[in-house]
């Protein structure tokens, strides 16, 4: 059983909050992204909007939908390859440091120790075993010096896929009324009906997965996207006036 499978199985974390960074972030995108489209048209009162009316609601959506999608997850990609180098890099400097200047290293490594409760005595002789284990010290630097974690567990191409998918399934619901519907007045409200269920759906993902409040995690979900949807229409009432 390799590390992954066992932090998973030990820990009870599924697939949903290994990524739910991803599938927070890019759901809530997605969903953004594509009500602008839908409230910038419907917002618009020009004679040229109202002449093309769901078709152009369809076509600028689904163009939009698919285009920063693919743009989120190859941007989530490039993102995590990124850190992994900076990861990479940051420590093996951190080795030559520890090889060539020990003594340096132990002191901060003793001062880190005791910024974290160790007692000024214990954390000298901890400090002294774990410079026996470079490896260790090197990984216990990263993250309580630099801040930084093992990025290796993750797999930049598995979460920019995810980003892209959560983003093409979640940015997909303000479009379905008008897949269903002729382009009538009430088919936007039905947009934003959806649009609504959309982000709580993702709310719901947010507390299923983090155990946090449910009041919570769906509330910030809905506001943020609502805020959002508030700014879209707005924009197109002012531009297409």
């Amino acid at each position: 059983m390799d590390w992954g499978t066992h932090r998973r199985e030990a820990h009870a974390l599924g697939r949903t909050q290994e990524f739910l960074k991803q599938i927070v972030y890019g759901g809530n995108d997605g969903i953004v992204t594509t009500f602008a489209i839908v409230a910038g048209f419907a917002g618009a009162q020009a004679d040229g909007v109202a002449q093309i009316g769901g078709i152009a609601v369809l076509v600028f959506g689904i163009a939009n939908l698919l285009a920063d999608a693919v743009s989120m997850g190859l941007g989530e990609f490039l993102s995590m390859r990124s850190q992994h180098d900076l990861y990479r890099n940051r420590r093996a400097s951190e080795m030559i440091e520890i090889t060539q200047n020990p003594a340096h290293e132990r002191g901060e490594l003793v001062q880190i120790l005791h910024q974290r409760g160790v007692p000024e005595g214990d954390a000298g002789s901890l400090a002294d075993l774990l410079m026996r284990h470079p490896q260790i010290t090197g990984d216990l630097m990263m993250t309580y010096e630099f801040g930084m974690l093992d990025p290796d567990q993750e797999n930049p191409a598995l979460s920019g896929f995810m980003t892209f998918v959560s983003f093409v399934i979640f940015g997909a619901v303000p479009l379905i009324p008008y897949f269903l519907l002729e382009p009538e007045p009430q088919t936007f409200w039905l947009s934003v009906g959806a649009t609504g269920a959309a982000l709580v759906a993702l709310g719901l993902l947010r507390w299923s997965a983090t155990g946090e409040r449910l009041t919570r995690t769906v509330s910030e979900t809905v506001l943020v996207g609502t805020v959002c949807a508030v700014v879209a229409y707005t924009v197109g009432v002012v531009v297409g006036g």
